[in-house]
């Protein structure tokens, strides 16, 4: 029997067409009444002690990206992503923790790749003798890059072709200057569930948002990265948002970077003798 309107042949930008004039005024709405929130302050570098001396030299982490990267939505980068993934790894791995982060508000994948990581100069430093960290002025390379990217590319509907070639650039060049760390992409957040965004708005971009995500988990497959999708029932807790509904909170960058930790370190290794190589610190696999 012949179904009378077969929907699933339709394009699906054949079936947005009718919505554009509302998406079109929830979006601008959305844009003037959402709080302008400023990136996190303070040193943009960090070192945390770890609880065991004879792990080795310190963990050296480099976060790079957009508003995530740079902590729009908390006080201090040591309360946003790059402070707490610097803890979550210390407490997975044991040993000390060296971390740096540059980014840009409003960042795309593109600006990334030709405007942000060509002014990188290898990274965090690690631990000298009095315990502070040089940041990096001693040329030592990162155990871990974590890439945070694509909230920007999304608001700004970057064709998924050009999308596609975007994170494969960005993985190629992140790794040509890396070559011994590991790549940790972190994936699109759950649009479809941010309290800022009305519906329909929410659900149209957060169905673009997956479709980017598994596109971002292809390109790193193929360039030597690992993918970490992020965990949709974070959005569920409103307490993990930033006042503006979109970004995350302090509580919110705790648990996401506890999530990327794990990624990055699966479990917790056995006691290695000193200057052994960290699990997560080996070649890159494709994750997820």
């Amino acid at each position: 029997m012949k179904r009378p309107f077969a929907v699933a042949r339709v394009p699906r930008s054949m079936m947005l067409i009718p919505l554009a004039p509302v998406l079109v005024a929830q979006a601008w709405r959305t844009v003037r009444r959402t709080p302008r929130l400023d990136p996190a302050t303070g040193a943009e570098h960090g070192f945390v002690s770890g609880v065991d001396p004879r792990r080795g030299p310190a963990y050296r982490v480099v976060v790079i990206g957009e508003s995530t990267a740079v902590g729009v939505g908390a006080s201090r980068h040591a309360e946003a992503l790059p402070g707490f993934l610097a803890e979550a790894l210390r407490e997975r791995l044991r040993r000390s923790v060296a971390w740096s982060v540059t980014g840009e508000n409003g960042a795309t994948a593109r600006k990334i790749t030709t405007a942000i990581v060509p002014l990188l100069n290898g990274g965090p430093a690690g631990s000298p003798a009095n315990g502070t960290p040089n940041g990096g002025s001693d040329g030592s390379a990162p155990d871990l890059v974590v890439l945070t990217v694509g909230i920007n590319d999304l608001i700004r509907r970057r064709p998924l072709r050009r999308w596609t070639a975007d994170m494969s650039e960005l993985i190629a060049v992140v790794r040509d200057r890396y070559a011994d760390a590991t790549v940790l992409v972190a994936g699109m957040p759950p649009v479809h569930r941010f309290p800022a965004l009305p519906q329909p708005l929410r659900s149209v971009l957060g169905a673009r948002a997956r479709t980017m995500d598994r596109i971002m988990r292809e390109a790193a497959a193929a360039g030597g990265a690992m993918h970490a999708p992020m965990d949709e029932a974070m959005a569920r807790d409103r307490r993990l948002f930033a006042s503006d509904g979109f970004h995350p909170s302090p509580a919110g960058y705790r648990a996401w970077a506890q999530d990327l930790a794990h990624a990055a370190v699966p479990a917790p290794g056995p006691a290695a003798a000193p200057g052994a190589s960290p699990a997560g610190a080996a070649p890159p696999r494709a994750a997820d």
